[in-house]
C-alpha cells in the first residue's frame, strides 16, 4: 500500500483491509510523507517502510515488491491507500492469479459506475487498446493501480518497475508481458477517494495518461529477458 500524506484516510483504510482479510500481511509504504501518515500506520497494525523523501508512486510500489520478494511471498497485491479498493474484492484479483501471472482489478469491465470522460477516458481506450493486443487478453483498465503478482512477476518487478506516475502501471505492465508472463482481469467496483488530496488533477492525470502511451511505445522495444530468478538471487 504506496501512501503519500494520507494521514486523514490512512487508519481507516488499514482497519479495513485488516478486518477484511485478516489473513494477509499489510505493508505500508510511506512515500516520503510530510504529515504523521507512517506513525497512524504503523498504530492501525500494518508494517511500515518509510522512503527518505518523496519519491513517487512507482518507486514506492518497486519497494514494496523487494520486500515481498525477500521476504519469500508467493503473491503480493498493490491496494491504494485512498480506500477506494474495497478490500472485499482482494480475494477475487488475488484468484485471478490461479490463470495468469498478473491479475488486475479493473473499472469498465461490468462492474460500478466508475465514468471517465474526455482526453484521460481516449487515453485510457488507446492504451487498454493497444495492451490487450501486446498481451492477447481483452484489458479494459492497465492503469488500474489494484493488481496482483505472483512470485515470478514480483521477481521481474524488483528489477524493472518504473518510478514514473502511471507510467509504472503502464510500462511495467507491457515489461512483464514482453517477458512473457501472462495477464488477466477481474471486474470490480472502485469507490470514490474516502479523504486526503488526490496527487493529481484530472487533466494533469490525462498528461500522464498521454506519455504513458510513449512509455507503453518504450517498453515495447525492450529486448525479452530470459534469465530465470531464484530466491538466492539478489534483487536489488
Amino acid at each position: 500500500m504506496p501512501a503519500w500524506n494520507e494521514a486523514d484516510v490512512i487508519a481507516g483504510t488499514v482497519h479495513e483491509v485488516l478486518q477484511t482479510v485478516p489473513e494477509v500481511d499489510l505493508l505500508v509504504i510511506n512515500d516520503g510523507s510530510t504529515d504523521d501518515t507512517a506513525a497512524i500506520a504503523r498504530a492501525a497494525g500494518a508494517t511500515v517502510i518509510s522512503l527518505p523523501y518523496n519519491m513517487g508512486v512507482g518507486a514506492a510500489l518497486r519497494t514494496g515488491y523487494k520486500y515481498a520478494w525477500r521476504s519469500g511471498y508467493d503473491q503480493a497485491i498493490q491496494v491504494d491507500a485512498d480506500g477506494q479498493h474495497d478490500p472485499n474484492d482482494i480475494p477475487r484479483v488475488l484468484a485471478g492469479l490461479q490463470d495468469a501471472d498478473i491479475s488486475i482489478g479493473a473499472r469498465f469491465a461490468g462492474e460500478g459506475n466508475y465514468r471517465a470522460k474526455g482526453p484521460r477516458r481516449w487515453a485510457m481506450l488507446l492504451l487498454a487498446g493497444a495492451m490487450s493486443q501486446a498481451s492477447g487478453t481483452k484489458l479494459t483498465d492497465v492503469t488500474s493501480g489494484f493488481r496482483a503478482a505472483n512470485r515470478r512477476t514480483i521477481g521481474q518487478y524488483t528489477r524493472h518497475y518504473p518510478a514514473e506516475y502511471l507510467g509504472d502501471t503502464v510500462d511495467s505492465l507491457m515489461t512483464a508481458i514482453r517477458m512473457g508472463h501472462s495477464v488477466t482481469q477481474v471486474p470490480v467496483a472502485m469507490r470514490p477517494r474516502q479523504g486526503g488530496t488526490p496527487s493529481a488533477s484530472p487533466w494533469k492525470a490525462a498528461v500522464y495518461l498521454l506519455r504513458s502511451l510513449f512509455a507503453l511505445l518504450i517498453a515495447s522495444t525492450r529486448r525479452r529477458e530470459r534469465r530465470s530468478l531464484d530466491r538466492s538471487q539478489d534483487a536489488a
